[in-house]
């Protein structure tokens, strides 16, 4: 393993905030061995100009795969382009993202390099030459470390569980280029339409702060106080499973083992219990507020600071005296 390769998530012709944790990740692990390099693979049309950012943000070596046919690239043709390249390469420890677009990829790139799949990776190390991935299992209840049979791995990343190094303009980088061969762009599946979805709220993806509401909160009418909060923290909006399946909130901010698994650098639950299916999706976020009438919720058990109180009296005196001390864009 002489170098540690990762792929660029880009979208809209920017790079998406995946890419820069995924290059210190991987960078970290490179410094702490002395002697292997990163690389990083992009795909798309009229990327070059990715380039010098990809070199600052830790990459040693940027392999570029640009053609019009690669524009918004599905899965299948992204591991055709990407795994015969990396075969040449010889590499055996390939880091995604443990996005949508990171685990559709993964499969299909491990076995063209015949190799396994370690996912949802929040720490990574070097040990004997073979990466070792710290992941949470039994639904967040224990934490493994696992190492890929074989002679190397493809590991899927959880966002937000790397903090981005700062980026240094005076590194530069060594840039390679990706024959695209004839077929290996043939899609199966066709792209008609991409909608860019519009809200004015943060996305829970990108979000450094989570404001969460749960069955306490006591109907869909009564969500006022987790929006107001959000948007006086910019912060995404989340919710628990039952507020989803009451209706009260849509699927997308769901938080949990069957919805959205976030790391931002504070999450406030309001009015949620804390139940083991949700404690998975938000248990690795930096700091953890639980605003709860219930003392013994286990949201309180897991939280830096628990508030005991009806959150309908504790948000409104809580956002207040954030805006006076300034916070908030009503401040």
């Amino acid at each position: 393993m002489s170098t540690i390769w990762t792929l660029a998530e880009i979208e809209g012709g920017e790079l998406k905030g995946i890419t820069h944790e995924l290059l210190t990740a991987a960078r970290s692990l490179a410094d702490a061995s002395g002697s292997l390099k990163v690389g990083i693979v992009a795909l798309g049309h009229e990327i070059g100009g990715l380039v010098p950012q990809l070199g600052s943000l830790g990459a040693d070596i940027v392999a570029l795969a640009d053609a019009p046919s690669l524009a918004n690239a599905p899965a299948d043709v992204v591991a055709r382009v990407v795994g015969p390249f990396l075969q040449g390469q010889q590499a055996r420890t390939v880091l995604l993202g443990h996005t949508a677009t990171g685990k559709d990829i993964a499969g299909r790139l491990a076995v063209r390099l015949d190799c396994g799949v370690i996912a949802d990776a929040t720490e990574l190390a070097v040990e004997g030459g073979k990466i070792v991935a710290t992941r949470s299992i039994f639904g967040g209840g224990m934490w493994s470390r696992a190492v890929a049979a074989g002679n190397g791995a493809v590991v899927t990343v959880r966002p937000r569980a790397v903090t981005p190094a700062p980026g240094q303009p005076s590194r530069s980088s060594e840039t390679l280029t990706i024959s695209v061969a004839d077929g290996s762009t043939t899609r199966r599946v066709e792209t008609l339409e991409l909608k860019q979805e519009t809200s004015t709220t943060v996305s829970l993806g990108d979000a450094e702060v989570v404001v969460a509401g749960g069955r306490g909160m006591g109907g869909a009418d009564k969500f006022g106080p987790v929006e107001t909060l959000a948007r006086t923290l910019g912060a995404a909006v989340g919710a628990s499973r039952a507020v989803v399946d009451s209706g009260w909130r849509p699927h997308k901010e769901q938080i949990g083992q069957t919805g959205r698994t976030v790391s931002p650098k504070l999450y406030v639950a309001l009015g949620i219990s804390g139940a083991i299916q949700h404690l998975v999706g938000m248990r690795t976020s930096g700091t953890i507020i639980a605003i709860n009438s219930d003392a013994e919720a286990p949201i309180m058990k897991v939280a830096n600071v628990a508030a005991v109180g009806d959150v309908h009296e504790i948000v409104p005196a809580l956002v207040a005296e954030l805006s006076r001390q300034g916070v908030g864009a009503g401040a």
